[in-house]
């Protein structure tokens, strides 16, 4: 039975990133039919998608009631993507940091990581009011980035960079024209990420059980590390390709949308539990990350050196150390 789970954990995590792929790259046909801005698309709909894994495994946790799984999911992300995506990509090549990622994107972050610790703290969850907080300042800052892009478009939207496609995705791109089938590719990529979720919320459910280890180390580790895996690989590719702008601004905006949006969303359905012992101190390892990002990126005078690289791996490192051995 367990192999079977493991298997099915497998199978959730292909669901969950080949359906999002497929919602993001339908949903994209589909704004584009009906003539709605790139800008706007770039900005909802892709950047969503990004989310969509994390969104769709913590909504369905915080309806099973599986709380430690739905906020080890949101902190266990971020934590993941700044010491280990981030630090992999800029070990591979030095990252710059875009002024307006300074400014605005990495200062957001720091507002959402203080909030999920102070809202998190206080009352010991974050309740259905706590979640409108978060999405409320979700929307004053998607509405802050619409205004700056639409002003000073970024570079990266149009900077060529595209992952390799095989047949099946060429196919797909040649049918997207289509409104039918790009309605349809919509629908099925977000049936899959719903599915994808429910499988690997389940079948992680299931390993903790069976292995005797908190529902909260399964989703700051299995579950945070698999559905960041999109963003993972974007972001070491970019890197590899030199495409840094990708690889750093794919992070820090997937880190905003797990606080705000999948962390406030899947508040609306089940209060999501902190403890003082647990989540707690995991949301403030998540704020360290956020800090420590700021602080390398300051004193590398806007770049992520190799340094930094090694810096941020280590300290993923030493968490993933405490976290078994405490």
């Amino acid at each position: 039975m367990l192999y079977l789970w493991i298997f099915l954990i497998l199978v959730g995590f292909l669901l969950l990133i080949k359906g999002a792929d497929w919602f993001v790259d339908g949903a994209s046909a589909v704004a584009k039919k009906l003539h709605i801005p790139a800008l706007v698309i770039g900005l909802t709909v892709v950047a969503f998608g990004t989310s969509a894994p994390e969104l769709a495994v913590s909504i369905t946790s915080a309806v099973q009631h599986s709380t430690d799984i739905a906020i080890g999911n949101v902190v266990g992300s971020n934590i993941t993507n700044i010491l280990l995506i981030l630090g992999i990509s800029s070990l591979i090549h030095v990252l710059p940091v875009r002024r307006d990622s300074v400014v605005l994107d990495i200062p957001v972050l720091l507002i959402g990581s203080v909030l999920l610790v102070g809202l998190g703290a206080w009352g010991n969850a974050l309740s259905w009011w706590d979640g409108l907080i978060l999405i409320v300042v979700f929307s004053v800052y998607m509405g802050l980035l619409f205004r700056n892009t639409k002003k000073n478009p970024r570079p990266e939207e149009d900077s060529g960079f595209a992952p390799p496609k095989g047949k099946l995705n060429a196919w797909i791109s040649k049918m997207e024209e289509r409104t039918w089938f790009a309605v349809l590719l919509t629908l099925v990529g977000l049936g899959l990420v719903v599915g994808g979720g429910t499988l690997l919320v389940d079948g992680a459910r299931y390993v903790a059980e069976f292995f005797g280890v908190s529902e909260r180390v399964i989703g700051l580790t299995v579950v945070a590390i698999g559905t960041s895996l999109p963003e993972l690989v974007t972001s070491i590719v970019a890197a590899s390709k030199g495409e840094t702008d990708i690889a750093v601004g794919n992070v820090i905006g997937s880190n905003i949308f797990n606080i705000f949006l999948v962390g406030g969303v899947s508040s609306l359905f089940y209060p999501l539990t902190f403890t003082a012992q647990g989540n707690l101190v995991d949301a403030l390892v998540a704020l360290g990350a956020a800090l420590l990002l700021y602080a390398l990126v300051f004193l590398g005078k806007r770049k992520l050196s190799k340094a930094a690289g090694a810096v941020m791996v280590l300290s993923f490192a030493a968490y993933y150390v405490y976290l078994f051995l405490v």
